[in-house]
């Protein structure tokens, strides 16, 4: 019931789909031109469009919890984990459907995946679009207003992208610059995308799966521990 709400939801607001790629796909266009490379960079601008539509999917629960609507969820007797896998699957579902907007433009590029590769890039965008939903209701449960979700999200997520493989490689960083992009989720899921769309990448893609599904797995059980400490604090 929670995924199909944010699923009708997003149909009343239609402007959210006509602002979703136009930054995205600027920036792809600007920088590949650039540096006459189209196929680098696209899988960085398809991350992070799908990335910014993920996470911001979430500033739906601020104004669930100003109506009164999120408490009326937390005091039923639904599980906790039915509650977040609600919210988070139907955001989740959005933004990925949102990301095939954008994999329009593959034939762009110059990539020539395989039918396969194609398919893998498909599935590493619903685990990526998975892992930074889950990154924006964490935010977005404890943030008292949409205009500071807006700061929290914006300082966390250019960051990520920017030390995730999207513009410098990772065998091409210095050293201090690898160990942080290490570190951030976003690498694994950049070096997957990177690997299924034929672009090549430097790390091994077991090791970007399973890093991947476990930063979603955490964030995952982490989102249930906050959800049942605020069922307490409401009763």
């Amino acid at each position: 019931s929670l995924a199909r709400r944010e699923l009708i939801r997003f149909w009343r607001e239609k402007a959210r789909l006509a602002g979703f790629a136009a930054a995205p796909l600027l920036f792809w266009l600007v920088v590949s031109a650039g540096f006459n490379d189209f196929a680098r960079f696209y899988a960085g601008a398809l991350s992070l469009a799908l990335m910014f539509s993920a996470v911001f999917s979430n500033m739906t629960l601020i104004d669930d919890r100003k109506e009164g609507f999120l408490l009326g969820v937390l005091v039923t007797p639904a599980p906790r984990a039915g509650i977040v896998l609600g919210k988070v699957g139907g955001s989740a579902l959005l933004a990925w459907l949102q990301s095939l907007i954008f994999l329009a433009f593959l034939p762009l590029s110059g990539l020539k995946p395989t039918f396969f590769g194609f398919l893998g890039a498909l599935a590493t965008l619903a685990l990526i679009a998975l892992l930074f939903t889950l990154v924006g209701f964490l935010c977005a449960w404890r943030m008292p207003s949409t205009q500071a979700f807006h700061g929290v999200v914006n300082m966390l997520l250019m960051p990520m992208w920017m030390l995730s493989g999207s513009l410098f490689r990772l065998d091409e960083a210095h050293p201090a610059m690898q160990f942080l992009m290490r570190l951030n989720p976003m690498t694994y899921g950049i070096s997957l995308l990177q690997t299924a769309l034929g672009a090549g990448s430097a790390l091994d893609p077991a090791l970007s799966l399973a890093v991947l599904s476990g930063w979603t797995a955490l964030l995952f059980a982490l989102a249930i521990l906050w959800v049942n400490r605020s069922q307490h604090a409401a009763a």
